[in-house]
């Protein structure tokens, strides 16, 4: 879409423009502005902590730990565009809940894995020559030996491996791995146990150990042993099972290298059926956890979740725990599976809502440390659940549904976490019109305001952002804007002027700017505030956040966009905001560079004599001159330069300035441009630019 000028040009930005989607395209800025998506950018799929205005990958967490981190503002020095609804979830740093446990050395007995005690260790000296016995003893009897002769030679190399961890590259070193890989095609079961302990130990926080086994392929046999021995509930054999997972957990722990060749060799189905047939072994099922946990950050491996009964096997187990700790070691596999949108799906069909809905009513109350991390734990899970489409909707159940009433009732509570989910969950409610609309008529503007109210003076900077994404998500709508600017929201919104915490006004400047979208008497009002604008100028210059930089500059632009007015304009000047302008049209972002020319084009037209100085110092003749000459800039933003120009022509020292500059040459060569509307300007701008040469 273009714009004619005859005094003002037509702002792309009409009402309505940002508008939900079911199913978003992938954002664009090519051509014209295109309809803002829902989703935050830097484009569709960008998964938004409430904090900053910008999405960045979670780091990947280590080891078992579940703790996403708090993504940072964009470090661009130009932000793109904030468009539309954004995907909101919990800031989940490293928790007390879930404690990072490392692999584990394997002990002789049973499937146990005892945590290894420095104290016990030796130097490399000490037990060197039993050590090397073992090695000896079993490079012989593995090449022709009884079961009995192995068991004992191995029973020694685990004695010696448990009492010393220097000795796992001497075992490595002296060629012990392709003798003890060969000895997994044993058919004695004894033999099988005491090997996968062997094995487990050698790799535990060895990476030559793990090496040697991979070279020597030792992962292979044992991931067909666990195929092939699944289905054998007898005691010895879950036994041998319980050991065989936990070589595979040391072997492949925090090593996405080894990870995605266990995933490739398609191990997750074996777990998750082991997990569904050995429920009741207490040690098989945490050592499936345990892999699960280790396995599920890579991308790779969620989707083959998403083909396997993981969300029933694992909701199915989760029912059964009592004990805190058991819990924390679902809720650390659960995390990370519920990135997956299909897997989201199939674990609220499962019935796990419920379930985390139950522990925030029996938690809720309770001062102890543990029930206050697994409220927050289940409260940050339940939110995370809503970041699907398919899943959001299910709960959302037209507004009615139990889970969304549940969730209503978090936002006036007095527990701070509560306030903080609730107000997420109702910003991923938000995430197309209808749910809108129907939020906004049945009174959650007030709820969100009243939580606004409480936390002006504490400062609790998550709950302030959380409930303001709900607010901006919320004002999306066109039927909504007038119905918020009614109940007062701008005002409220206004309170929070003086933070001085990045995500807070970056959500703060989002919200506004939704509102007063096409809202010509809010955009006056709010744009003859001397405190905003002069605020909005300040954050303008806030280059260590870009995301507040650039909604502060897009606010600026709208406040004229949309009001077309003189007052508002003179108060932007005055404040010292139109440097900011040109600077916004020299913008990596086609919206953005469009937003500020036909800002810039209507302080032109309405208001040149007050802003010619200002424009003359902001170079903006020059800036429009190179917005032509380069190739690279997309057609509106040439159409929209020309109409600028012939605007700024009204002015003699910015005339004078268009006339050094020799537009006419680029110009007329714009006149053969293949957009039409692009060369129908340019005749028209060569013709006033020969006449008042």
């Amino acid at each position: 879409m273009y714009y004619t000028l005859t005094h003002n040009p037509i702002d792309t930005a009409a009402a309505g423009s940002e508008t939900h989607t079911q199913s978003p395209a992938p954002a664009s800025l090519s051509a014209s502005p295109p309809r803002q998506q829902r989703r935050g950018w830097p484009g569709p799929g960008t998964r938004v902590a409430p904090s900053p205005a910008a999405a960045a990958r979670t780091p990947r967490r280590q080891g078992r730990a579940l703790a996403p981190g708090l993504p940072l503002l964009p470090a661009s020095s130009s932000p793109p565009p904030s468009p539309g609804r954004r995907l909101l979830q919990p800031h989940r740093p490293r928790s007390p809940l879930l404690p990072r446990v490392p692999p584990r050395p394997l002990d002789r007995d049973a499937g146990s894995f005892p945590e290894q005690h420095p104290e016990r260790c030796s130097p490399p000296g000490r037990n060197m020559d039993n050590l090397s016995d073992a090695l000896k003893k079993l490079k012989i009897t593995a090449i022709d030996s009884t079961a009995d002769s192995l068991e004992g030679c191995l029973d020694c190399l685990l004695q010696a491996l448990a009492q010393n961890k220097f000795m796992r590259n001497s075992c490595v070193d002296a060629g012990l791995i392709p003798p003890l890989v060969q000895l997994l095609n044993c058919k004695d079961q004894e033999v099988l146990l005491q090997t996968g302990r062997a094995l487990g130990n050698i790799c535990y926080d060895s990476h030559e150990g793990r090496s040697a086994v991979d070279h020597a392929g030792g992962a292979q046999i044992v991931v067909d042993h666990l195929r092939s021995l699944c289905s054998k509930t007898d005691p010895a054999n879950e036994k041998l099972l319980t050991v065989f997972c936990g070589m595979l957990m040391n072997y492949s722990n925090e090593n996405d290298t080894l990870q995605s060749q266990l995933i490739n060799m398609g191990v997750i189905p074996t777990l998750v059926k082991l997990l569904g047939i050995h429920c009741q072994n207490a040690a098989l099922t945490e050592m499936c956890l345990v892999a699960f946990g280790n396995l599920a950050e890579l991308e790779s491996s969620k989707e083959q979740f998403a083909y396997t009964n993981i969300a029933e096997e694992i909701v199915k187990l989760f029912k059964k725990q009592i004990e805190h700790d058991k819990k924390e070691m679902i809720f650390e596999v659960l995390a990370p599976l519920a990135e997956n949108d299909i897997i989201k799906l199939q674990l609220v069909e499962a019935g796990l809502v419920e379930c985390l809905l139950e522990i925030v009513q029996k938690t809720v109350d309770s001062d102890k440390e543990d029930d206050i991390a697994e409220l927050k734990t289940a409260s940050d899970l339940m939110v995370l659940l809503l970041l699907g489409d398919e899943s959001m909707q299910k709960l959302f159940e037209g507004g009615k549904g139990s889970v969304f009433q549940r969730v209503l009732s978090w936002i006036p509570s007095n527990n701070h976490q509560l306030q903080l989910a609730g107000a997420l969950a109702i910003a991923n409610f938000a995430r197309n019109d209808g749910n809108c609309i129907h939020m906004v008529d049945n009174g959650i503007v007030q709820k969100l305001m009243d939580l606004l109210d409480r936390h002006v003076e504490d400062g609790n900077v998550t709950v302030q952002h959380a409930a303001l994404s709900a607010l901006r998500n919320l004002a999306i709508p066109v039927v909504n804007k007038a119905k918020m600017l009614s109940a007062g929201v701008a005002e409220a919104v206004l309170k929070f002027l003086r933070s001085e915490m990045p995500p807070v006004q970056f959500k703060l400047l989002g919200t506004l700017r939704m509102l007063i979208d096409a809202q010509a008497e809010a955009a006056e009002q709010l744009g003859k505030n001397v405190k905003l604008v002069e605020r909005l100028v300040e954050w303008c210059e806030a280059k260590d956040h870009a995301g507040v930089m650039g909604e502060s500059n897009r606010l600026l632009s709208a406040l004229i966009r949309h009001s077309k007015s003189k007052d508002v304009i003179r108060t932007i000047v005055q404040s010292g905001g139109i440097k900011h302008l040109a600077t916004m049209a020299t913008s990596e972002h086609v919206i953005m560079q469009n937003e500020a020319l036909v800002a810039l084009a209507l302080i032109a037209a309405l208001e040149l004599v007050t802003a010619e100085k200002d424009l003359e110092n902001a170079k903006l003749v020059q800036i429009l001159h190179r917005l032509l000459s380069d190739e690279r800039s997309a057609p509106e933003i040439k159409y929209n330069s020309m109409v600028l120009i012939c605007a700024l022509m009204g002015s003699e020292p910015l005339h004078k300035e268009v006339q050094n500059l020799a537009f006419l040459e680029v110009v007329s060569k714009l006149r053969s441009h293949e957009n039409k509307t692009v060369a129908q300007q340019a005749s028209l701008t060569e013709q006033r630019l020969a006449v008042e040469s």
